[in-house]
């Protein structure tokens, strides 16, 4: 069985609460899609709405721990050891567009270090989930990270920047660095997702810079207890979740792909 610790079904609980919401919602998406604004306004109420359940169902279980939240900020707590990380939409413009790659992202930091995360895809039905030291599921599935040793037959994730957005001219030069040594690439417009489908093998890696840590909190914790590496792009020292960079991938593959993102 699963390992299921109360902190894990408090945070599973809470995405669940925020599925309803994103669930109901996505499926109105498609008749306001003819108008742009509209349709916007529309993804922003049911972001607030879903961060607003996680945030009740984790304040009630949990009422001393403190909170970073993508859309209202950082709030203070009691206990300074822990701290909820919570992207309550991942892929906004997915969900926009009736698209089902779209995430519910809660981490726990604990010490100022990732310690568990649950990810749910709630179109999908795909529910993500790892506490330190007790591995990575999705649903009831263990997850493993890749086995393939051989870079030039691996498929690998990426964030590229929207338009308007810093650091796109790097972006699409790494791209084409690794387009030009792998199997190919791959973007799904979610880096919980990429994070997701690194954990359980479908990617062989993943990479992508300027993030924020509602990103990745959580997939971080999931890619590393499947047995993978996660680090900043750059190096080993830094911390990916803080540190705007990230790269994930198996032991054998990680300082391959770093390498062919570098140029080295």
């Amino acid at each position: 069985m699963p390992h299921l610790s109360p902190l894990l079904n408090v945070m599973i609980g809470a995405a669940k609460d925020a599925a309803k919401i994103l669930r109901r919602d996505f499926y109105e998406v498609e008749a306001l899609q003819v108008r742009r604004k509209g349709a916007s306004d529309f993804v922003s109420k049911a972001d607030l709405a879903a961060e607003e359940a996680i945030r009740n169902a984790l304040q009630k279980a949990r009422p001393k721990f403190g909170m970073i939240l993508e859309e209202e900020g950082e709030i203070e707590g009691a206990d300074n050891s822990n701290r909820w990380i919570v992207d309550p939409l991942d892929g906004t413009t997915n969900f926009l567009h009736g698209m089902p790659q779209f995430c519910i992202s809660i981490g726990l930091e604990r010490d100022r270090e990732p310690f568990a995360g649950v990810i749910y895809a709630p179109i999908l039905d795909e529910m993500y989930y790892a506490e330190k030291g007790f591995g990575a599921y999705m649903n009831d599935t263990r997850l493993r990270v890749s086995g393939r040793e051989d870079v030039t037959e691996a498929l690998v994730g990426c964030g590229l920047p929207f338009k308007g957005m810093p650091g796109r001219e790097q972006a699409l030069i790494e791209a084409e660095r690794v387009l030009n040594e792998t199997a190919g690439v791959r973007r799904f417009g979610s880096a919980a997702y990429d994070l997701c489908m690194t954990a359980s093998g479908r990617l062989d890696g993943y990479w992508e810079r300027g993030l924020n840590p509602w990103d990745v909190t959580a997939g971080i914790v999931i890619c590393r207890e499947a047995g993978g590496q996660v680090s900043t792009i750059e190096d080993d020292r830094g911390r990916p979740h803080m540190d705007k960079s990230i790269l994930a991938s198996n032991h054998v593959m990680h300082d391959k792909l770093r390498g062919i993102l570098l140029g080295r």
